[in-house]
């Protein structure tokens, strides 16, 4: 027998709730109003003329929430009878996993499609009956979330918590000592004194230690050698794979799941044709399927030796209450494709991820590294000092996936040589001052994993909620950084004073408790919101009465506007920053927003400013373009060396 597919996409949602109004018949028991997508006409219309030809219509949707509600409805807008609905899904699109999930169609399941609908119904609630509230007393253009709001609360905690930290002044001391018989000297740091921890807490007490100190002679008391193991990485979660992408490629959130979505749906690979090289990419479990287990591990065995094949399949999930464990890790579909055979068919930035990927899920099924340790005791008087050293005794999954630099070890010769009989020679004591540190700032990576471990949001919802809160401008990036505006101080400020619950970080993740007791089957989904919303409802009606207007001023730029003479203020648009006069309406005048370093122009002395190429990629040039050539890849420095002021000029030329 011969069987004819037809595949046709929907490219995504075809139906939701009204974006004019509430889309909720909250007097009607919280029934849903779904409308067919403004532009999803054409799509539907082309996918009913392929039901009425087919024989039977398969629904293929992702395998998560989402996408049960998505063939949900399409069932219902193709109007598909109950006995005409097959749903299939698949972690990943391989001919095998979509021919096993022809094999074993399915029904809709509905307990997920209403963890969905409960999910987007909140979040409309909590969007649709705050944000005009913001308009009104802020300014136009804000939104309130159920996830972003108490998101944006956590950063604004965090930079509470790092304005109002005392630091704490401590030194250390180490001694740079040599061995006998040895050039290369050595690092001993100051462990204790006289059998107890010191804490050295000023100048006063670093000097008293010195005196006592003074004229004391080094020794080798104790030689202690053991061997650790370093255990190989689980395969990524979404979670994981968006905060090594941040550290190691400097990808933001959204870049990674927008190049992980194309390495998802499929490459078009050379000799192979459209091939989906990972398996799906929202997911919080680290399991394995059987099958990609032996496959990684005779991989491994082939390439790299039996003694660095894993003994036993890594399905070692860490059981939280908040995960879901629904799919597969994120790994590669076929390992035998290893990044260098698919390189030239990628671009580089699917290329970076696709490694990324591919390392850490075949560091996932090798063996743990060993790493031998070194621990030498000296004794100058009372005082001991410590020095270490280690080293690699089997590279195990290092092999191919190093990790953090930071957490290599450091092999120091000389200690490895240190014996008892070892004569030591003092060449400087290196006592340093140091302040305690306040927590760092969130990062994109450091946010998603907290939002992780809080069990605030899913998945598929980190990306989004920090993208939403940048183009609010809630929050801004700054060196990787984010930082709160004064913006996004004062949106906080009357959630948590109107609305402390939403912004409660607790309440929120309980949240996604109770979705997942709906995907369970274990909460009926409308009791979610009738608990819900009559709360919000008396929220938002005080508010509206108690809040005062709040006034947040432009802020001013140094450019005069050409056609009044006023300084012109800088404003925000979807595509970034731009400058505009504060005459508007009398006067409408726009320019173009650049933002200056504070470095001068090698050739013609004027500013250096960030600009961007019509893909997006930044450069600096100089401001006074087209009349100065001038512009680098690479951030100018201040000092220009008039050797480089004369190659930038042959440059030029």
């Amino acid at each position: 027998f011969f069987f004819f597919y037809t595949v046709s996409a929907s490219n995504g949602h075809v139906r939701d709730l009204p974006k004019s109004q509430l889309g909720i018949d909250v007097e009607h028991d919280y029934e849903p109003k779904y409308i067919t997508i403004r532009g999803k006409g054409d799509v539907l219309a082309a996918l009913r003329r392929e039901v009425k030809k087919a024989d039977r219509v398969y629904l293929a949707t992702d395998p998560d929430r989402e996408g049960e509600a998505i063939s949900w409805h399409l069932a219902a807008a193709l109007k598909l009878e109950e006995k005409d609905i097959h749903r299939i899904s698949f972690n990943e699109i391989t001919k095998n996993a979509v021919k096993t999930a022809l094999s074993n169609p399915r029904k809709i399941n509905m307990n997920l499609v209403n963890a969905q609908q409960t999910r987007r119904m909140l979040d409309r609630m909590v969007g649709y009956r705050i944000s005009p509230l913001l308009w009104a007393k802020v300014k136009r253009g804000l939104s309130a979330g159920r996830v972003q709001s108490a998101v944006l609360r956590m950063i604004c905690d965090r930079e509470e918590e790092i304005g109002a930290f005392v630091p704490s002044e401590y030194w250390t001391l180490e001694a740079a000592l040599t061995c006998e018989g040895e050039k290369k000297p050595f690092q001993a740091k100051l462990h204790s004194g006289k059998n107890e921890k010191i804490n050295i807490e000023n100048k006063e007490q670093m000097d008293q230690v010195l005196a006592q100190l003074e004229g004391e002679r080094f020794h080798v008391a104790d030689i202690k050698v053991s061997e650790r193991t370093k255990k190989a990485p689980l395969p990524f979660t979404t979670s994981t794979m968006q905060q090594e992408a941040t550290k190691q490629l400097n990808f933001p959130t959204a870049k990674t799941m927008r190049i992980a979505q194309q390495l998802y749906e499929g490459i078009d690979i050379k000799g192979r044709g459209a091939t989906g090289m990972i398996s799906y990419l929202r997911t919080d479990s680290t399991r394995i399927s059987d099958e990609a287990a032996s496959a990684a591990r005779a991989y491994i065995q082939d390439n790299y030796g039996e003694e660095y094949v894993r003994a036993e399949t890594r399905n070692d999930t860490k059981h939280k209450a908040n995960v879901q464990d629904a799919h597969e890790a994120i790994r590669p579909t076929d390992i035998s494709l290893h990044p260098a055979l698919v390189k030239d068919s990628m671009t580089r930035d699917q290329f970076r991820l696709y490694q990324l990927i591919w390392k850490r899920f075949a560091a996932s099924q090798m063996t743990d590294a060993r790493i031998a340790a070194r621990q030498v005791k000296l004794f100058a008087g009372d005082y001991r000092f410590d020095a270490t050293t280690s080293s690699v005794d089997f590279p195990g999954f290092m092999t191919v996936y190093g990790g953090d630099e930071e957490d290599k070890p450091e092999n120091n010769k000389t200690v490895s040589r240190l014996t008892k009989e070892s004569v030591l020679h003092l060449q400087e004591w290196q006592p340093k001052q140091h302040f305690t540190q306040s927590a760092p700032h969130y990062n994109e990576a450091s946010l998603v994993k907290a939002m992780e471990e809080l069990g605030i949001g899913r998945p598929s919802t980190y990306a989004p909620t920090i993208s939403t809160l940048l183009n609010r401008r809630y929050v801004i990036k700054e060196d990787k950084n984010l930082y709160v505006t004064e913006l996004g101080e004062v949106v906080n400020q009357i959630m948590k004073q109107s609305f402390p619950s939403i912004v409660d970080v607790s309440f929120t993740a309980n949240f996604e408790s109770l979705l997942d007791a709906v995907e369970a089957g274990d909460f009926e989904w409308k009791e979610v919101l009738r608990n819900f919303y009559p709360d919000l409802d008396a929220a938002v009606l005080a508010a509206e009465k108690e809040l005062e207007r709040v006034e947040i001023k432009d802020e001013v730029s140094d450019e005069i506007c050409d056609k009044c003479g006023r300084n012109m203020v800088i404003k925000y648009c979807p595509h970034g920053k731009f400058l505009a006069c504060p005459g508007f309406p009398e006067c409408r005048n726009t320019k173009p927003y650049l933002e200056k370093i504070g470095v001068p122009c090698p050739i013609c002395g004027k500013d250096i400013v960030v600009r961007k190429t019509k893909k997006g990629r930044r450069y600096y040039g100089c401001i006074d373009n087209p009349e100065c050539e001038y512009m680098s890849w690479q951030k100018p420095k201040k000092e220009a060396s008039a050797s480089d002021k004369e190659e930038v000029k042959e440059n030029q030329e």
